[in-house]
């Protein structure tokens, strides 16, 4: 589809806002999923009369398969579309969650729906990072992106806060999946309602209207109407600077290997920024997995529900991130522009092959990586050193704000980098984070128990923020050489690929 004369999106702004707005709610799925399972625990190991080690089993089954979930379909969604598989995934884990609420003694179904429902949840990441790429410029990426991608941070901060307070006032498991799966139907609703198809390889810029089964309900009722008469009732449509075009959409279907996402990892720029992104998104896990060893025992002494509570000075931290961290970007971005006398084009879009994209992404990281350096190893003495309860819990804070910080920007950076392939790129950074985080939480204890959890949170600190600035500061410096030695590289193989296809029809 040629759109190089055409408006990058011609989907209305309160269209776009709509759209990052509930994809912010379904990034919840995931970590709500995963994390509002925990304080469940003890009742899940009573209810199925199996051991503790067990149960533990299903949260591996589940890491395992938000992993692979990614991997099987975001790549699908660059050119099926994402539409469809949004709403498949969403009733997968509507499914699955009903299966839970109704499982109440029997192991293996356990196993089987937990690994149902990580499939159905985990594709959500990677198919947003597409959606918001699909729909937004580099220009005006952050502003949608940092929020919605940030919600994920909240929803493993308040899941177990969820979770806790479902078992303390039912004293059952049952309830919290019968919450996961009303949740689950109102996003599936929400999105059959409201979603449009924005696959750039299917629709183009929105221009190109889709079939009419995977056109959104609200699409349906507008199109009734001939194209030139119709309203835009919420904003819901197109802006009238587009095309108009109604060629039909450009749909396929394929299912491409697994190893393409594990391809881009070992790009040379892209595993820099794959690091920083998940060692970061670990550093947090570590500290959150922290909190109830820390705080349920003494000298602090907090009851259950105190223990859920003492996640919310991390999520203040997380949610004030979401913020500032977009606007900043947007910022940023405009600031390199000006410095490099690059036009921006917030209509058409713009070509960031000359532009050093990742100055703009990284901006401020030499300075805030040996910050957060401090704050993870200042986190790790205070709790070591039972120092009064308010210096850990405002150390939380900053690093949850940290923490959010480097995941938006160097998560934008791999989108903007892969614009062709956003939630490929996005499958990369997730199987990323999914391996760093679990080998982390899986050594965690072994180590605090050898060398106590200042000395574990220092050694965090060293890993994350040594490596980290050699990283950030490589990416300053090689990484637009980088790009366009692999985006040369890339050209020469489609054209040979295209010779080869020419002598094939010859012969």
């Amino acid at each position: 589809m040629e759109e190089s004369l055409e408006d990058y999106t011609v989907f209305s702004s309160k269209l776009r806002l709509t759209i990052a707005g509930l994809l912010s709610f379904a990034m919840l799925a995931s970590p709500l999923t995963a994390t509002t399972y925990l304080p469940l625990l003890p009742l899940l190991a009573s209810s199925f009369g199996t051991s503790t080690q067990a149960i533990n089993l299903t949260i591996t089954v589940y890491v395992i398969f938000q992993a692979i979930s990614p991997l099987l379909l975001a790549s699908v969604s660059d050119h099926f579309g994402r539409r469809p598989i949004y709403l498949f995934t969403f009733l997968l884990y509507d499914v699955s969650s009903l299966g839970l609420a109704l499982t109440k003694t029997s192991y293996a179904g356990l196993l089987v729906l937990r690994a149902a429902q990580s499939l159905g949840a985990s594709a959500v990441l990677s198919l947003s990072y597409g959606t918001i790429a699909d729909i937004t410029t580099p220009a005006t990426r952050g502003k949608l992106l940092g929020p919605m991608l940030a919600m994920g941070n909240v929803g493993t901060c308040i899941g177990p806060i969820i979770g806790g307070w479902i078992a303390l006032a039912s004293g059952s498991f049952v309830w919290a999946f019968w919450a996961l799966f009303i949740f689950g139907v109102v996003m599936l609703v929400a999105m059959a309602m409201v979603l449009p198809e924005t696959a750039r390889n299917v629709v183009g810029n929105g221009s190109v209207m889709d079939d009419r089964w995977n056109q959104s309900i609200w699409q349906i009722i507008e199109y009734r109407r001939p194209w030139s008469e119709k309203a835009n009732i919420l904003q819901m449509t197109h802006n009238d600077t587009g095309s108009g075009s109604h060629t039909k959409a450009l749909r396929s279907f394929k299912l491409t290997s697994p190893f393409k996402s594990l391809r881009l990892i070992f790009y040379k720029d892209t595993s820099l920024i794959v690091w920083i992104s998940s060692s970061y998104y670990a550093l947090w896990y570590c500290v959150q997995a922290s909190i109830p060893s820390t705080f349920a025992g003494k000298p602090y002494n907090f009851t259950a529900l105190q223990v859920g509570l003492a996640y919310l000075p991390g999520a203040a931290g997380v949610i004030l991130s979401m913020y500032v961290t977009g606007r900043f970007l947007d910022w940023s971005y405009k600031r390199s522009a000006e410095r490099h006398g690059f036009p921006i084009d917030k209509k058409k879009g713009d070509d960031i092959a000359n532009f050093p994209i990742e100055e703009a992404r990284t901006r401020a990281s030499t300075y805030l990586l040996p910050i957060s350096a401090c704050v993870v190893a200042g986190y790790g003495w205070t709790i070591q050193e039972a120092a009064p309860v308010y210096v850990p819990l405002i150390l939380q804070c900053f690093q949850g704000f940290l923490s959010t910080w480097f995941s938006q920007c160097y998560n934008v950076l791999l989108v903007d980098i892969f614009p062709k392939t956003p939630s490929t790129a996005a499958t990369a950074n997730n199987l990323s984070r999914c391996v760093i985080s679990a080998v982390a939480i899986a050594v965690l204890q072994p180590i605090v128990d050898s060398i106590g959890k200042g000395w574990f949170f220092t050694l965090l600190a060293i890993l994350s923020g040594i490596f980290g600035l050699i990283g950030h500061l490589s990416l300053r410096h090689w990484g637009m050489q980088w790009r366009k030695k692999r985006s040369r590289d890339t050209q020469q193989d489609n054209e040979v690929q295209d010779a080869n296809v020419e002598k094939s029809e010859d012969t």
